[in-house]
């Protein structure tokens, strides 16, 4: 193995000294006869030295044509695909490295989306810290873990991931192989452990998803109309009004830029909606970012929990509120505008993630926003 990749590097170093040749043609013409002693060195140099070796490790069976090793690499490629279980391999830092068709169904994500990205992303953040430990102690070869967890898309299935340690190939790092399981069910579920293995089928389609995002917009130019004129908070209010709960499980309203003051929250029944109203807006990073001009920001599972401040418990926001995607923008009317106020916007559950057209809807609907706000008042606070 060494010496192949003794051999390998060779060729490397060769090849980016030929592309240093190829770019040597621009010299003056004098100069020409010193690039082509290089040149002629270079083949030498293959003459001599890569090819013997070449033939060395070809006659001694380490560059043979690997087409049963191929095969093999298909074959297991092909099973750990079509395996009927959700089966994700993982590297020590709970990075995805791939999943299989049972597992996208199974958790809602994408492979190519999922890929790069950690496992505990998709989980609820009390799992995550115990998920990630219990991944690296089969890393260093602990032995195998098993532990219960939940999904964000569906916090009260409990599922069951299984963790081994596993060497693909002649990889220098030892992988984790998690096959996520359902557990057993809540009492009053009514969804079989079969049921949860598949995605429910969409059952609209995206003409009427435009159209839905059509009449959220129209709601709300007629919310906006028909705002008490003078009245910068009730303009902000009646836009929270149309976005809850249609658009949004959490509508959160800023007043504002320098000088913020929370107007409105509006969240599900029994939520801490009181705790989120008497945070100060200054402590919400993503809030302070979005009202210093920053752009529309659109998170899918956050992994940043603290990114929305703590509430007056002194637990993060995004976690006692369940958030799965998120959407913060600022309210100005027009682009070099100052920043009448800040609009955050929470989806939680098994609901689904903010789309980029939606948030695209969001971006048009807060210029309206902030116009209207400048219409009926002065200058913004602060």
């Amino acid at each position: 193995m060494a010496k192949t990749e003794e051999f390998g590097e060779e060729i490397a170093d060769f090849v980016r000294r030929v592309a240093e040749l190829k770019s040597a043609r621009s010299v003056p013409a004098d100069d020409l006869g010193t690039v082509l002693d290089a040149a002629i060195f270079e083949l030498d140099h293959v003459a001599d030295q890569l090819r013997p070796l070449y033939e060395r490790l070809a006659a001694e069976g380490h560059l043979g044509s690997g087409t049963p090793d191929r095969d093999e690499q298909r074959l297991l490629r092909a099973i750990f695909q079509h395996l009927p279980l959700p089966v994700t391999l993982v590297d020590r830092e709970s990075v995805v490295r791939r999943m299989n068709s049972a597992a996208t169904s199974f958790t809602g994500v994408r492979a190519g989306y999922a890929t790069g990205r950690p496992l505990t992303g998709f989980l609820l953040h009390a799992d995550r810290v115990a998920f990630r430990s219990q991944t690296a102690a089969v890393a260093r070869g602990e032995g195998d873990r098993s532990l219960t967890v939940h999904l964000q898309r569906n916090p009260h299935l409990p599922v069951r991931a299984t963790l081994t340690a596993l060497r693909p190939g002649a990889e220098p790092r030892t992988a984790v192989l998690v096959v996520l399981q359902p557990g057993t069910h809540l009492a009053g579920s009514h969804t079989s452990p079969q049921e949860s293995f598949h995605a429910p089928a969409p059952d609209l389609g995206e003409a009427t998803r435009h159209a839905a995002r059509m009449d959220l917009a129209d709601a709300m130019t007629t919310a906006l109309l028909t705002a008490p004129a003078g009245d910068r908070a009730a303009v902000l209010e009646r836009a929270a009004k149309v976005l809850h709960p249609r658009f949004a499980d959490w509508v959160i309203a800023d007043e504002g830029a320098a000088r913020q003051r929370r107007t409105t929250v509006l969240g599900p029944p029994d939520a801490p909606v009181g705790d989120v109203l008497a945070q100060a807006p200054a402590a919400c990073p993503l809030v302070v970012e979005a009202a210093r001009g920053g752009a529309l920001m659109l998170q899918v599972r956050p992994e940043d929990p603290d990114s929305f401040g703590r509430d007056v418990s002194g637990a993060p926001v995004l976690v006692r509120a369940q958030v799965t995607s998120l959407l913060c923008v600022p309210l100005r009317g027009r682009s070099d505008g100052p920043v009448e106020g800040v609009l955050t916007l929470f989806r939680s559950g098994a609901r689904l993630a903010f789309s980029m057209a939606e948030a695209q809807t969001v971006d048009v609907m807060s210029r309206h926003i902030a116009l209207a706000m400048a219409r009926h008042a002065g200058p913004a606070p602060g």
